[in-house]
């Protein structure tokens, strides 16, 4: 073998020897982000934006590698007669067996009305402080619909503005938290739009915080917001307020007291029910989320565009238990 050879041989086995050591590192780190990230939904951030990057390089919005995909391949069917609801889109699964219970035109891009409000939340959780105190300005004080009553001028801290986000459906605390925060009311509906990207989802775009006004651009699918509110659960804080049927801001010199209720989900009258978010426009029509633990099980369901969206539900929830092989709760 001449020398020339040799060398050459040798610089190929050095090469082949770095390889493996590399290949073996990112094995590595691989398994270490699949074990601590996984029972969390943590992700590494990774964002491409128009932000200034003093700004997008302290987001909290990434879960670019490993986003959560339900299994909708396969509708988990035991035979028993299936109900038919006057939703145009409906979906049911199991988190828990990770089960596809019910669908109906699952990739269907609708309106959605106030469910937007659950990544509006999930934005201002994974961002702000909830200690911080947001002072309502004119433009949220005015929205229209749905409110929990902000009043210009007033200061509420972001937590009490969440729970009027979700239990009174306030468009104008939506307003008030977008508005508030640090990066402003459009970096805020950008970031909206980057998590729903995040998330690997495809048939959602947000042009607002509230879901008011949505002029046909903002929209999503009952698969996405099962992967949305899956997402949003994880945090604790959502997860609290989701599940909160009332709510009571005291008087202060810088706010007036407030009352804040759900009446409209199905906390009081279907058992294990945890929330989540209603909606309605007239463009969106009659919409609902809910999550429901039973014996073990975690379910999702999400109806658009219902013309009962109450029992509806019910039957709905009725159902995927029935199909889980569980007995129903007792429901008025």
């Amino acid at each position: 073998m001449s020398e020339e050879n040799g060398i050459n041989n040798f610089k190929s086995s050095k090469l082949i020897f770095f390889l493996l050591i590399f290949i073996f590192i990112l094995f590595l780190v691989r398994f270490f982000i699949d074990y601590y990230f996984s029972n969390t939904d943590k992700k590494i951030n990774v964002l491409l934006s128009p932000l200034p990057f003093s700004i997008a390089s302290s987001l909290n919005i990434g879960d670019v590698l490993f986003y959560w995909k339900p299994k909708i391949d396969k509708v988990y069917d035991i035979g028993i007669e299936k109900p038919s609801f006057s939703a145009d889109a409906v979906i049911s699964y199991d988190l828990t067996s990770n089960k596809l219970l019910y669908e109906k035109n699952v990739k269907e891009r609708l309106p959605i009305a106030s469910l937007t409000k659950i990544m509006t939340a999930i934005i201002a959780i994974e961002n702000e402080d909830i200690k911080k105190e947001i002072v309502i300005n004119k433009r949220a004080a005015a929205v229209g619909e749905n409110s929990m009553g902000l009043s210009e001028g007033e200061i509420l801290k972001l937590k009490d503005l969440l729970y009027g986000l979700v239990l009174p459906s306030g468009n104008d605390a939506a307003e008030a938290i977008a508005e508030g925060s640090r990066f402003g009311r459009d970096n805020f509906v950008y970031m909206m739009n980057k998590k729903a990207e995040d998330l690997g989802l495809t048939d959602t775009h947000f042009t607002n915080p509230s879901g008011l006004e949505g002029d046909g651009k903002q929209y999503s699918s009952v698969y996405d917001l099962l992967v949305i509110t899956r997402y949003g659960l994880l945090k604790k804080e959502f997860a609290r307020v989701a599940a909160t049927f009332e709510y009571v801001i005291p008087y202060s010199e810088s706010n007036k007291a407030f009352y804040l209720r759900n009446d409209t989900n199905l906390l009081t009258s279907y058992p294990g029910v945890k929330g989540v978010k209603t909606g309605f426009t007239d463009e969106a029509g009659l919409c609902l989320v809910t999550y429901l633990e039973h014996n073990g099980h975690k379910i999702i369901a999400v109806i658009l565009n219902s013309q009962n969206r109450r029992e509806e539900m019910k039957e709905l929830l009725d159902y995927s238990l029935k199909t889980l092989g569980e007995k129903p709760p007792y429901h008025p």
